[in-house]
């Protein structure tokens, strides 16, 4: 019987491709992993390939036509024998193309008829090809309606939300918390409302078979006997609000985080209170402990260590830094700038639109201010492709913030700063600082970067050495801002505030007079704000 791609939502608000070129044609053997179309959205051109060996049956499209999200693309007996044409002939019924939500992943609908309830997890582009489950928001059994979200995945790039795309009950959790979920396999099962009483019937696939090839060894302790899954425990108020990386220390030392008191915003739970409930425990503990008890103190363990996997953001970054120092020629420049007036005009300013409810940082000021030194110096806001025969020039100036958040590093960027004035720059910085703390940031927000700034000054340090965000050509790190004595025009000694601001450069095409000649420009920006208003925008 064949089996229909349906092209999936791949985010950025796109919610159709032209075909560019079909690599096969109707009745043609295909392998795993095989080109079968070439598509172009307004991003790019993308290849699309098979998901299993088998001989393709329809094409619902023709060269040049346009393929919406949500309708089936093609079509693959996956036996690998001819299906009848009049079987290829009936095209099923297009599904509207759900609304772009930057930070969900849409709900594929299911790939055969035989997993009609099953939530596919899409194909979401970037290279992602699975994803780790966070946390499970619902139990089996449980009724969600539309728009509910059902579990909370962490990519690469990301945590997302994924939530149920009709009313209906949980029938089937396929993985269990801290499993890998691969792209084009079930995540979840959901039952019509209206079928929720109906006994299941004795055909149906069995899924603990399904999908015991795609969960990983790490996942047996979730199992009950009978080889199923057991059903996550949700937290006595509904939600239990931890970064991925605080549930991961807490399942390692054995915490329910339910009876933890978060002391974060919300009551989100931090590093800091799984290490006071771990004290507490083991106060407790040796209070019930017998007084009489005359056994000699248990001497510390020693030599021990732990190995666990890279994955997520920290594993995209590792892949990143790694690529761009191997093949990116970096070369460093630093530089002190006097920041002394423009903390000045900062502290009027802040507290001038702290009233009106915007939160003014000084990273807006040096935002704005390198979008208008870029204009003067356009290649430090070009690329060099990987073969070193191209550079291309961007008219937009898309500055990426580098942040750390719990999840590992992430640099969103703000698009078109020489478009924006200094208050649209701040709500862009407080938008993307807020979303990637909390590990949720847009893809769109991550893409088409075209130079970095790194603040390691809130952290502390003053001079680095920091690594480009490939392709970029540029990135620089702030240093803290310290009141340091300099001498006056008149020879006497003065408080000064002085920031080391340390450049790499691609000195591919970037020379040292360049970075260090667009670095003045910028500097007297910065130094003289009254300069930055004479030209800005």
């Amino acid at each position: 019987m064949s089996t229909d791609f349906i092209l999936p939502d791949i985010g950025e608000g796109i919610v159709e491709c032209e075909i560019v070129e079909w690599q096969v044609q109707e009745g043609d053997s295909v392998q795993e992993d095989q080109v079968v179309v070439e598509v172009m959205t307004d991003k790019a051109v993308v290849e699309i390939p098979a998901k299993f060996d088998g001989t393709v049956t329809k094409l619902y499209y023709a060269k040049g036509d346009i393929a919406k999200v949500g309708e089936p693309l093609f079509a693959i007996d996956a036996e690998g024998t001819d299906s009848a044409p009049a079987q290829a002939e009936s095209k099923p019924t297009p599904v509207a193309p759900a609304d772009s939500q930057p930070e969900e992943i849409q709900a594929a609908p299911a790939a055969a008829a035989g997993s009609a309830n099953d939530f596919i997890l899409p194909d979401i582009g970037e290279g992602i090809v699975e994803c780790e489950i966070v946390e499970w928001r619902v139990s089996e059994g449980e009724q969600v309606e539309e728009d509910q979200v059902v579990v909370e995945v962490m990519t690469d790039k990301a945590v997302v939300e994924i939530p149920a795309k009709s009313d209906g009950v949980v029938s089937k959790l396929y993985y269990a918390k801290g499993d890998i979920a691969k792209v084009g396999a079930p995540l979840f099962a959901l039952t019509g409302a209206a079928d929720a009483t109906t006994p299941a019937p004795e055909s149906a696939p069995a899924p603990a078979a399904a999908s015991a090839t795609a969960t990983p060894a790490t996942a047996e302790p979730a199992r009950a006997a009978g080889g199923q899954f057991e059903p996550p425990q949700p937290a006595a108020d509904g939600k239990v609000l931890a970064s991925p990386a605080v549930r991961r220390r807490a399942r390692e030392a054995g915490i329910d985080l339910t009876a933890v008191q978060g002391s974060g915003k919300k009551g989100r739970i931090l590093k800091e209170d799984l290490s006071a409930a771990k004290a507490s425990s083991a106060t407790t503990n040796a209070a019930a402990a017998p007084a009489a008890t005359s056994a000699p103190a248990a001497t510390p363990a020693t030599g021990g260590k732990r190995t666990e996997p890279m994955r997520g953001v920290r594993a995209a970054m590792a892949r990143q830094m790694a690529d761009s120092v191997r093949t990116i020629p970096h070369f460093t420049y630093a530089e002190e700038f006097d920041l002394t007036e423009l903390r000045a005009l900062h502290a009027k300013l802040k507290a001038q639109y702290a009233e009106q409810g915007v939160r003014l940082t000084l990273m807006p000021f040096f935002i704005k201010a390198m979008s208008l030194a870029l204009s003067e110096f356009p290649i430090m806001n070009a690329q060099l492709n990987d073969e070193a025969t191209e550079i291309t020039y961007f008219d937009d100036h898309n500055i990426g913030m580098a942040v750390a958040t719990k999840v590992g590093l992430m640099v969103p960027n703000i698009k078109a700063v020489q478009q924006k004035s200094l208050l649209e720059v701040a709500e862009e910085v407080n938008r993307l600082t807020a979303a990637a703390r909390e590990g949720k940031v847009a893809q769109a927000d991550m893409k088409g970067g075209t130079i970095t700034i790194s603040n390691i000054g809130v952290v502390g340090g003053t001079v680095t050495t920091p690594i480009i965000n490939k392709p970029e050509a540029a990135i620089v790190a702030l240093g803290k801002v310290q009141t340091l004595p300099r001498f006056a025009a008149d020879g006497s000694v003065v408080g000064r505030d002085i920031m080391t601001a340390s450049w790499s450069g691609d000195h591919r095409i970037i020379d040292g007079a360049t970075i260090a000649n667009f670095n003045k420009r910028w500097q007297q920006f910065l130094e003289d704000p009254m300069q930055m208003l004479t030209v800005m925008r």
